[in-house]
């Protein structure tokens, strides 16, 4: 088994398992179809890695002090490699239901039919598109507070945003920061209001509402955070770190007419991975879930692929 590409017919393309998406799920779930001996393709347009290919120290994945993103990808593509998994770069434009127990993925190169398909596609980090961010992004600009947060202890952070999920990153970096700006656009928050009340207990936490982000600052790495007040004065935050938390946008509009997504685009989708859709599994950022982070992902991917090979 291990090295060896399986096709069941190389001109119909026919495969046991079809992986959209070459993340650490989508590679996770590819490994444990090859190690039921199942027949596997995963299709990525992009990088294999996906976003945690950006940063610069993963320090949450078990057995890995500290280890940068692009090699912890590298890393997890090789053994997928070792184990005959076949990537393909193609784009895929569509998905269809092929019959009770087919599904057909159309790519720009060809038609590739499966028993069983995983989406992994992930969830994009929204960005604002202001001056600086793509540059300084994994160099001072993270989207992940549990995943960096550790880097700026007895620092001082700002945290963009005005949801839950903001609310909690600024608790989560209280304890460890030594001071968290809070910067808001309207001048109430759309979070719980418990949250806030929490954050206002603590001593290092600062509100700066009706003001927005409008550019990042620094050289090699970020040095600091330019925001504006609603009445046009702008002025300079200097910190090392700027957390990013303004929503995530889910991959899945090449599925939208397949299985259910709830209101904000994300498969629904319980523990078992399993989706509304006979035969279609989803894995990673882009199923409904309380935790998005690379183990989880990796737990999918393996949920996803033991449930796929049961169905074929």
């Amino acid at each position: 088994m291990k090295g060896d590409i399986i096709w069941y017919n190389e001109d119909m393309k026919k495969i046991d398992v079809v992986i959209i998406g070459g993340g650490i799920a989508g590679m996770t779930a590819a490994i444990y179809v090859r190690r039921a001996n199942k027949s596997v393709v995963v299709f990525e347009k992009n990088i294999y890695g996906g976003q945690i290919v950006e940063t610069y120290a993963v320090e949450n994945w078990p057995g890995e002090i500290s280890i940068s993103g692009a090699d912890l990808s590298r890393k997890v593509e090789q053994q997928a490699k070792e184990f005959g998994v076949k990537f393909c770069d193609e784009e895929v434009l569509s998905v269809r239901k092929n019959g009770e127990r087919e599904i057909a993925v159309e790519t720009d190169e060809g038609e590739y039919y499966a028993s069983s398909l995983i989406i992994a596609v992930g969830a994009e980090e929204r960005k604002l598109g202001l001056p600086g961010e793509a540059e300084f992004a994994g160099r001072g600009i993270s989207y992940c507070a549990t995943c960096d947060g550790a880097f700026y202890k007895d620092k001082e952070v700002v945290v963009v945003g005005g949801g839950n999920t903001a609310l909690n990153d600024a608790l989560y970096l209280a304890d460890i920061a030594k001071k968290v700006y809070l910067v808001h656009r309207r001048d109430t928050f759309r979070g719980d209001a418990v949250l806030v009340e929490r954050l206002k207990a603590k001593e290092n936490v600062e509100f700066i509402l009706e003001s927005r982000p409008i550019e990042f600052l620094g050289d090699q790495k970020l040095t600091g955070l330019k925001i504006a007040h609603i009445d046009g004065k702008e002025k300079v935050l200097e910190v090392p770190g700027v957390f990013m938390a303004v929503g995530k946008n889910p991959q899945t509009e090449l599925v939208r007419e397949l299985v259910d997504l709830d209101e904000k685009g994300y498969v629904v989708a319980g523990e078992d991975c399993h989706t509304s859709a006979e035969g279609i599994y989803v894995a990673g950022d882009c199923r409904t879930k309380e935790v998005r982070q690379l183990v989880t992902a990796a737990s999918d991917g393996a949920v996803a692929a033991t449930e796929a090979c049961r169905n074929l």
